[in-house]
């Protein structure tokens, strides 16, 4: 019984009705010791007396305990010792064994009392805890923010009745209350909760809604960053225990776990797509290949081929051929890609003139640059570059067709370039309305078309190919709309230190050959 009422968390009777027991208690004990005064020793009195402090003092409290130590030396001294029905004292030892016992029952009531206080904070830290371990419980095995929030608004209402509210940063920096509880944040400034954010240090604040409770705000500091913030209300004072401290640090583990696990989620998705997307890259290019091939020689021979074709049926197979031709080109650059992505890129480096594989790249375009003119400029003047003469030529050979495919006709398309003192810049510039201003960097994604709808035939599979070649060296690729109109598409080569060239001596006239 003893034990189950200093184990109790909260007093059994209300502070008045604590000091009315005291009163009580004491009054009965009296009444009861009264008729037998006689047959009684004094210190068996005491002792009924001191049971009445103990009692009082577990069942109500310090303060109710101190007045039945009062009131039982009183009662002691007016009714069990003589004279009586007076506080006079006829012997001097009385005065010392009231001293005694007045010092006794408050020690012993004090003593019970803190007992019990100290019994009762136990349970409600063991309550506490409990409640947190079954908490991190919960949140261990969370999927999402909103459960995550869910659990520890249930928490805190078990715990202390306390409302709460979770804000959590969005793409641009902004917290945003999770759960549908943002009304809670009109009792904080947003301006402080961003210092508080920043800062990583808790604060308790006076709620500005006028109704006199304190707003604990706990950052969630994560391992890398800060993940937010908790807003706790409780009413009246109090201080951040180490309690809503524990309970912070839990929560922020769960959000940045949600956190790692989605962005492990996204990087293994990206990667299976990848890696799917490559494969039937590799698959398509190899078994589509062979039956273009067929159908560009049957085509040819068709054209070529004796007997002549009357004019209608040679215009047919003339278009079938280059059809053919234009599939099989764009075959080519999926298996280029699917090369570039399934590992590392073999280069065959060479130090060699740029202008060669220039020349190289528009002789093997041939028709395709028809009705636009192409102007060359600074290219003599650059030294010799150490690169792999085949990429190289695919990636100028990709932004001269771009170029011509989206310039009008008759636009002329300029390459010019630029030494620096680490890179060269090579330009490829053409006509037209440019590049999407939105589109400027995605241009070079797999399968990125700058428009989406347009009457040009295409994949979006040229400039990632030059992207994957060019950096493949070293190098690096933009895209920007020049200021007179157009696009330009230009890539960095590293200009390294070339070997020193050795002219050949030319023999004297005269000399003997």
């Amino acid at each position: 019984m003893l034990s189950s009422i200093l184990l109790s968390e909260d007093p059994l009777f209300p502070p008045w009705r604590g000091y009315g027991l005291a009163v009580l208690g004491c009054g009965a004990v009296a009444a009861v010791l009264w008729p037998f005064s006689d047959q009684l020793d004094l210190p068996n009195t005491v002792m009924c007396f001191l049971l009445a402090v103990v009692v009082v003092a577990v069942w109500a409290g310090r303060g109710p305990a101190v007045l039945a130590s009062v009131l039982s030396v009183a009662l002691f001294d007016f009714l069990f010792v003589p004279p009586h029905f007076s506080f006079a004292v006829s012997h001097a030892p009385h005065v010392f064994t009231f001293s005694v016992m007045l010092t006794v029952s408050l020690i012993v009531g004090q003593l019970t009392a803190g007992l019990r206080a100290q019994a009762r904070d136990a349970a409600r830290r063991e309550r506490v805890a409990r409640g947190l371990y079954g908490l991190a419980r919960e949140l261990a095995g969370a999927m999402g923010v909103e459960q995550v929030d869910e659990s520890v608004a249930r928490f805190l209402q078990e715990q202390w009745n306390a409302p709460c509210c979770l804000l959590l940063p969005t793409a641009d920096e902004r917290l945003q209350a999770v759960g549908g509880r943002g009304g809670m944040v009109s009792v904080v400034d947003a301006g402080v909760l961003r210092q508080i954010r920043d800062a990583q240090r808790p604060l308790t604040l006076l709620a500005a809604d006028g109704s006199g409770s304190h707003v604990h705000v706990l950052p969630l500091v994560g391992a890398t960053r800060n993940r937010g913030v908790l807003l706790v209300l409780l009413p009246g004072e109090h201080s951040i225990g180490p309690l809503l401290e524990a309970l912070a640090a839990l929560l922020s583990t769960a959000v940045e776990r949600l956190h790692f696990v989605e962005a492990a989620q996204v990087a293994q998705l990206e990667t299976v797509s990848e890696r799917l997307r490559s494969s039937i890259l590799s698959t398509l290019s190899h078994d589509v290949r062979t039956p273009l091939t067929a159908l560009y020689g049957l085509a040819d021979s068709l054209v070529v081929g004796p007997p002549p074709l009357p004019d209608e049926v040679r215009d047919i197979a003339e278009a079938i051929r280059d059809q053919a031709l234009r599939v099989n080109g764009m075959v080519g650059k999926l298996l280029d890609m699917a090369r570039l992505q399934t590992g590392p890129v073999s280069l065959r480096k060479e130090w060699q003139p740029v202008e060669e594989v220039v020349g190289a790249s528009l002789k093997l375009l041939g028709s395709a640059l028809e009705g636009h003119p192409v102007r060359v400029l600074g290219l003599v003047e650059l030294p010799l570059l150490e690169f792999d003469a085949v990429l190289i030529e695919r990636v100028l050979c990709n932004l001269f067709e771009n170029a011509a495919k989206y310039s009008p006709p008759g636009t002329p398309i300029l390459l010019d370039a630029e030494l620096g003192p680490v890179m060269v810049e090579l330009r490829v510039r053409s006509g037209g309305s440019g590049f999407p201003p939105d589109k400027l960097e995605k241009v070079f994604d797999l399968f990125e078309r700058g428009e989406a709808e347009t009457a040009v035939a295409g994949m979006g599979i040229g400039l990632a190919i030059c992207r994957s070649i060019v950096e493949a060296h070293g190098g690096s690729i933009r895209a920007f709309n020049p200021p007179g109109g157009g696009g330009c598409v230009a890539f960095c080569l590293p200009r390294g230190t070339p070997p020193p060239v050795e002219s050949e001596a030319l023999p004297l006239d005269g000399a003997e050959g």
